[in-house]
């Protein structure tokens, strides 16, 4: 059996290994105990610590590793002697660990920085502990004398995150690759998604009360911070690491089984949101097995599991695992802390264990050798190298399979390959002008890292005044040629280019100098707006397109909605062109056939349930009364908000009667041929409206003012209670003469825009003064050049 085994057994033993869950090494003289090495006992419970097994067992293999006398002492006096930077290596070159990954929040005494362990490993990566970065910007703040409001705390709380987004990974400074949560410890893992402002507001004040430094143990608070750090993994494909099962005694174990996380795994806002449930979820491991089994974005991993238990409790742990989980979502760490000795004693019983239960799975007939062979790579490495997207970071040993894959590939496909890694040269930084031209300029990485992420580019105060014809500002804009603006790269956004592997993009924010929004910003001007609305809803955007094809964006907040739509005009711009095509989003480029829109779905939520929707079928239109006010704020608006959403003449050559582009100013239920459309679609109960679509929107609308102009319409709608008159159920044209025509020109929407003070009051009398001359711009040229909108093909 033994010969049977030996290529799975080499395998195991000289697989490289990531380390994806660990905690940094102490200087030899801090204070914390190294019988704590062996046990997650404290205090007076570690006298009993050397008659564990596990004990016995690992003092045997560190004195083995050291050539030192067999006993605490002896080893003791090995460490001393030799020093942490020698008893480091001699570890983590035993162990085999080619990358590993710090939660640096488990703060111990002179601890080295995540820094100080790159001389020991090729790869170090940063995961950040959510509650402690809490509990650290409260406690800066209060050291500064701040006075803190939910609404300061989570500004706060959510930019800190964003900027670790933007870290590349130097010697200086280690790449965050991902959250940690230890909410199993402060007040358990049934998380409530739903939390209410009132509920986190009574948190943060009984946090704040109980002094400094501070500790966060609010239930209330903790899943608060938990939810938007999931917004914010969210928005830069982080995976969140949480703690599950046993650990140490300040651990209520019956609130830390993984079990308790169905309501979050069940949460629609959070489906992508890839869940790590570490320690093998031990005593639940079965439990930890079933959720990955069902659940897509649930991860396993089996540290402090091994080697922390006997030989039989960490086999059967890791049985347990393998029993229904998939291989692929399976992955080792250490949970090595504080003393070198236990990333070794981690990796050396991973092996065996690992070896011991993928052996009795070939002898049970579950495996055969070469897929055990496959799996020793899975788990030791590659599933984490994928998951927590190191791949071009780990410079290891690639597996035997891989290469071998690799080796069969033809030059073209290892060019590609090989472009992948090679380091980002260009940033391209994109803003929309109000125009709704993308535009943009570029700067080298080096430039961009070393100076323009905080300090801008500069810009001429003109680019807000300029027209689709022109690259001048029109007249009536108050804008000219004088004075210069900062574009400020929104670092949140920045991201790699996959159609030019070598350039990155980011959105920008518009700054009279940095730190200081220029009133004209788009961006800022629907965060603006937004914030009206955000002690109660959020508003989400769906659907793209009603042309040639159509593609659905999936709903999000209003402003991440608006930067989506950015980027994906530029994917499938940049696509189109590679492939020697032309994609445009021009409303009408020919007269005579359909013309493409870019419809927009719009729901309201409060504490991720939508609220936009009647709560059963009795009310008047199957939504609720909130969400009637909101709408009838927009259709009362939709005159002028043409001017925002349909921005050129060319759009109204769309907007016509029988093309399902919304012709008169009316809404119905399901009715296509209405500029507003309440929906319910599968899923949803007969009669209720979940959202609805506005059709007057096409591609050459900038998104931030078009959305900023809807919500602020539906704000109004909301302060004025206004009513909804009855729903139009057949084709609009029928009723011509009954119902009031939407602009059929540019002019005619400027023309409403200039009457509607509602609108100038929410979105800014500056802003609105610029808009109008932009637009009586593009009347005059585009009435004199009636050809020219033919050349808008390449600009939309």
């Amino acid at each position: 059996m033994d010969k049977t085994y030996a290529e799975l057994r080499r395998a195991v033993e000289t697989t490289e290994l990531v380390d994806a869950h660990a905690h940094n090494i102490v200087a030899l003289d801090s204070t914390v105990p190294f019988l704590s090495c062996f046990s997650e006992a404290s205090g007076k419970a570690l006298s009993f610590v050397p008659s564990t097994l596990n004990f016995k067992r690992s003092l045997r293999d560190i004195a083995e590793l050291y050539g030192s006398e067999s006993s605490l002492q002896g080893v003791q006096e090995y460490r001393s002697s030799s020093g942490i930077e020698k008893i480091s290596n001699m570890c983590f070159k035993a162990a085999g660990i080619s990358t590993l990954l710090i939660d640096d929040g488990f703060m111990l005494e002179k601890m080295l920085s995540i820094e100080q362990h790159s001389d020991i490993v090729p790869f170090v990566g940063r995961i950040l502990r959510i509650e402690h970065l809490a509990e650290e910007i409260l406690d800066e703040g209060i050291r500064n004398g701040k006075s803190w409001t939910l609404d300061t705390f989570t500004d706060s709380f959510i930019g800190r995150l964003k900027s670790y987004a933007v870290t590349v990974g130097t010697k200086d400074v280690a790449k965050v690759v991902g959250l940690k949560s230890i909410a199993a410890y402060r007040s358990g893992l049934e998380i409530n998604t739903n939390i209410t402002r009132k509920e986190a507001e009574e948190g943060l004040a009984e946090v704040l009360l109980a002094g400094n430094p501070v500790r966060i143990i609010n239930k209330n608070l903790i899943d608060y911070i938990f939810v938007h750090s999931l917004e914010v993994a969210l928005l830069f494909d982080w995976p969140i690491q949480i703690h599950t099962g046993f650990g140490d005694k300040d651990l209520d174990l019956r609130q830390a089984n993984p079990l308790h996380l169905r309501n979050l795994l069940e949460d629609d806002r959070f489906l992508d949101c890839r869940i790590v449930l570490l320690h093998a979820s031990y005593p639940f491991s079965r439990e930890a097995s079933y959720l990955a089994s069902i659940y897509t974005q649930v991860y396993l991993d089996f540290g402090l599991a091994v080697p922390k238990l006997s030989v039989h409790g960490m086999i059967s742990s890791v049985k347990e695992l393998l029993e229904l989980a998939p291989l692929k979502k399976v992955m080792f760490s250490t949970d090595g802390c504080a003393f070198p000795e236990t990333f070794y004693l981690g990796a050396k019983r991973a092996r065996e264990v690992v070896f011991s239960v993928l052996r009795d799975a070939c002898n049970e007939g579950d495996l055969s050798i070469p897929e055990a062979l496959e799996a020793v790579t899975d788990i030791f490495a590659e599933n984490a190298k994928m998951f927590y997207k190191i791949n071009n970071a780990v410079k290891s040993r690639i597996p035997r399979h891989v290469s071998d894959t690799l080796a069969k590939l033809d030059n073209h496909v290892k060019q590609e390959f090989n472009s992948t890694l090679q380091d980002v040269v260009l940033v391209r930084v994109i803003w929309v002008d109000a125009s709704g031209q993308h535009r943009c300029r570029v700067v080298p990485q080096k430039r961009f890292d070393n100076f323009v992420k905080e300090n801008g580019l500069g810009l001429t105060c003109a680019a807000m005044g300029l027209t689709s014809a022109m690259d001048c500002p029109a007249d009536g804009t108050n804008l000219t040629g004088t004075g210069e603006i900062r574009l400020i790269p929104d670092l949140s956004t920045r991201c790699r280019i996959p159609w030019v592997m070598q350039e990155e993009m980011v959105l920008a924010d518009m700054h009279s100098k940095p730190g200081q929004v220029w009133e004209y910003c788009p961006r800022e001007t629907l965060r603006r707006v937004s914030k009206v609305l955000k002690e109660e809803f959020n508003l989400l955007h769906a659907e793209a397109g009603n042309g040639q094809f159509e593609i659905a964006l999936r709903y999000t907040t209003c402003t991440n909605a608006a930067d989506n739509l950015i980027y994906a005009r530029e994917v499938i711009r940049a696509v189109a062109r590679k492939h020697g095509l032309l994609a445009t989003f021009v409303p009408k480029y020919t007269l005579d056939d359909i013309g493409s829109g870019s419809h927009v779905h719009i729901s309201l939520s409060q504490n991720g349930q939508n609220v936009f929707a009647a709560s059963d079928g009795a009310s008047r239109h199957g939504m609720s009364r909130t969400g009637e006010e909101f709408m009838a704020g927009v259709l009362h608006h939709l005159p002028s908000l043409l001017a925002f959403t349909a921005p050129i003449p060319n759009s109204y050559d769309r907007i016509q009667p029988n093309t399902w582009s919304g012709a008169y100013l009316c809404w119905g239920k399901e009715n296509r041929e209405a500029p507003l459309r309440t929906a319910c679609p599968p899923g949803v109960a007969d009669g209720i409206v979940s959202n609805f679509e506005i059709k007057a929107f096409d591609g050459c609308a900038n998104p931030h003012l078009a959305l900023a102009a809807i919500i602020a319409s539906g704000i109004d709608g909301l302060r004025n209670h206004l009513s909804l008159p009855d729903p139009i159920d057949e084709n609009p044209d029928i009723l011509r003469d009954k119902l009031q025509r939407l602009p059929v020109s540019l002019a005619e929407s400027v023309k409403a825009l200039v009457n509607d003070f509602a609108l100038e009051s929410l979105l800014g009398e500056k802003l609105l003064v610029a808009i109008k001359g932009i637009r009586k711009a593009e009347i005059e040229y585009y009435s004199q050049n009636k050809d020219a909108y033919k050349k808008l093909i390449h600009q939309y």
